[in-house]
């Protein structure tokens, strides 16, 4: 399966939460895609479509495709703790995240594309992998070309919500990744046990 670029609200709907940000469709239709809606009467689902649906909504939300979400998933099971939050911590170390969560980009598809378009650095040197996992005292900018692109300011200016993990400097375009975030500081609502168990058949 290659990487979905369709409509982003289908799969908000889908999963009953703006898995993308704010979007408001969903605010408008908040209840699964298809020609009945609402009325439409859904079976109980079982353990596994639970687990299933779980595993989805993390690689959707972060932009994962199957191999590479269960590389990551084998490479937390062998970082010591618990492996579903060493897992999410994995996740939000991205580099594509990061940017994200930083604010210089509006969607993480977005932060993808300024990665992979060489206008991101970490430590000075120039980095265009968006699956790049930092490790605390990184430091991720933009290069001074990049800096006055539309979509960079454009960002800036939305002025989103900082995080206990990342130091943020506006006026330079760049921050710090200060640690791997706590399980309670990551504000994605996914059951990582689910996939845990899912994983573990």
């Amino acid at each position: 399966m290659a990487r979905y670029i369709g409509p982003t609200t289908k799969i908000a709907r889908k999963f009953g939460e703006p898995i993308y940000g704010t979007d408001k469709y969903f605010d408008k239709r908040n209840y699964p895609p298809g020609q009945h809606g609402l009325a439409k009467k859904r079976k109980s689902q079982s353990d596994y479509a639970l687990q299933l649906q779980e595993k989805q909504k993390a690689k959707y939300t972060y932009g994962l495709l199957e191999r590479q979400f269960r590389n990551l998933f084998k490479k937390a099971s062998r970082k010591k703790g618990v492996t579903g939050e060493n897992l999410l911590k994995l996740l939000e170390a991205r580099l594509d995240n990061t940017l994200y969560r930083l604010g210089f980009a509006c969607t993480r598809a977005q932060a993808r594309q300024l990665v992979t378009h060489k206008h991101v650095t970490v430590n000075g040197a120039v980095v265009n992998i968006p699956s790049y996992i930092l490790k605390p005292g990184d430091k991720v900018a933009l290069r001074e070309r990049s800096k006055n692109l539309d979509v960079v300011r454009e960002a800036i200016a939305r002025k989103g919500k900082k995080f206990a993990w990342l130091n943020i400097d506006e006026k330079k375009v760049e921050g710090t990744f200060l640690d791997y975030p706590e399980r309670d500081q990551i504000p994605e609502n996914i059951n990582e046990q689910l996939i845990v168990e899912l994983y573990s058949k």
